[in-house]
């Protein structure tokens, strides 16, 4: 156990720290950047990814607290599988941070650690209901990106292209995780998850 938890330290400390990099092509890579976008919704836009970012970071943070106590080998491939992807949008977002001028959230300690312990409660409590928490997360993040998708300045095809791909992948993970039984939450679970989503994205846009 404590050769798990140093590794998971480890794990968040390089997720935090270190440039991500990622596997898959960005799905915006043969798109030029629009010269004609104003410095204000450049500002704008890099509020929002700012906030995509964040919420990568929480699903790194959330997928290694579920992958904690997981025992099932199938759960385990897919949460690994999915691990991989958000990976890749936090590479995406990070980057295009820096393309538009922005900074990445200070918060983002605070919320990996959240996520994380978030993740290995489900994890411990019950199989079927840890699935179920990742099917009303993916859920929720997948409309939070179509919120976005209507926000950001339509000249920044570089973001919308990257928005896009991010929704399927998570619309994906939500049908990857109802495939393997997941548990659908009670109402006040999930509005307990969209309150905190909110009052995340609220601040992470800011800070």
């Amino acid at each position: 156990m404590i050769d798990k938890v140093l590794i998971e330290i480890d794990r968040a400390l390089k997720t935090l720290t270190l440039e991500p990099t990622e596997k898959r092509v960005r799905p915006d890579a043969s798109i030029q950047e629009n010269s004609s976008l104003s410095t204000p919704n450049k500002k704008i836009n890099a509020q929002y990814m700012r906030v995509n970012h964040s919420g990568e970071i929480c699903a790194q943070g959330l997928y290694r607290g579920q992958l904690f106590f997981n025992r099932n080998a199938l759960i385990k491939s897919e949460l690994e599988k999915a691990a991989d992807e958000e990976a890749d949008h936090l590479a995406w977002c990070n980057k295009r941070i820096e393309e538009l001028g922005g900074k990445t959230s200070k918060l983002n300690p605070v919320l990996y650690t959240s996520s994380f312990i978030i993740g290995a409660f489900n994890s411990f409590v019950d199989e079927k209901s840890n699935l179920g928490f990742l099917a009303e997360t993916e859920k929720q993040v997948a409309l939070h990106l179509t919120r976005h998708l209507g926000r950001v300045d339509k000249n920044d095809i570089k973001t919308i292209h990257i928005l896009k791909a991010m929704k399927a992948d998570e619309e994906g993970h939500e049908s990857s995780a109802i495939a393997m039984g997941a548990k659908e939450l009670n109402p006040l679970a999930k509005k307990i998850m969209g309150k905190a989503s909110k009052l995340m994205t609220k601040t992470t846009f800011y800070i």
